[in-house]
């Protein structure tokens, strides 16, 4: 009589293990869901970093004073341009809207100060990330994500 009473217990360990999964389940979606939201944050940040240091080089290396400040906004643009953002008139726009700024500062003392004569262009790309995250943001997993993705660079002119 060993083998009925067996199979009642495994009948009442089938329904305690649906509420074990039931239980386990939310937590884990939530944790998943964050390490995606959390891992394109890092990448767009990574992106915004760049896109900075490239601004500041190209402006810093174009010769005509007048064209520094686009040439810069258009490599800001083109290290951008996977995430569909571009650099316009100081603004960066994705899909239409304005989702942070990108300025490009004229040559100037560098910071901190150089050797006296030495000019640099700096470049500023900030994206308001809390407003305008890359894929939606589910219930609580938007606390641990920056509000504002922001970053400077500098270059010397030449």
């Amino acid at each position: 009589m060993a083998g009925p009473r067996r199979r009642r217990e495994r009948r009442g360990q089938r329904g305690a293990s649906a509420v074990e999964f039931a239980l386990v389940v939310p937590v884990l979606l939530l944790l998943l869901l964050g390490i995606i939201s959390y891992g394109f944050m890092l990448s767009l940040r990574q992106a915004v970093t760049q896109a900075a240091a490239e601004g500041a080089r190209a402006a810093a290396v174009t010769l005509v004073l007048a064209e520094k400040q686009a040439n810069g906004r258009t490599a800001v643009s083109n290290s951008l341009d996977t995430y569909g953002i571009t650099c316009s008139a100081g603004n960066l726009v994705r899909a239409g809207d304005t989702v942070g700024t990108c300025d490009v500062t004229a040559p100037g003392a560098c910071v901190p100060a150089a050797a006296t004569g030495v000019q640099c262009v700096k470049v500023t790309v900030s994206y308001n990330y809390g407003d305008h995250p890359l894929i939606p943001t589910f219930p609580g997993v938007g606390v641990v994500l920056p509000d504002t993705l922001s970053y400077s660079a500098q270059a010397r002119v030449s």
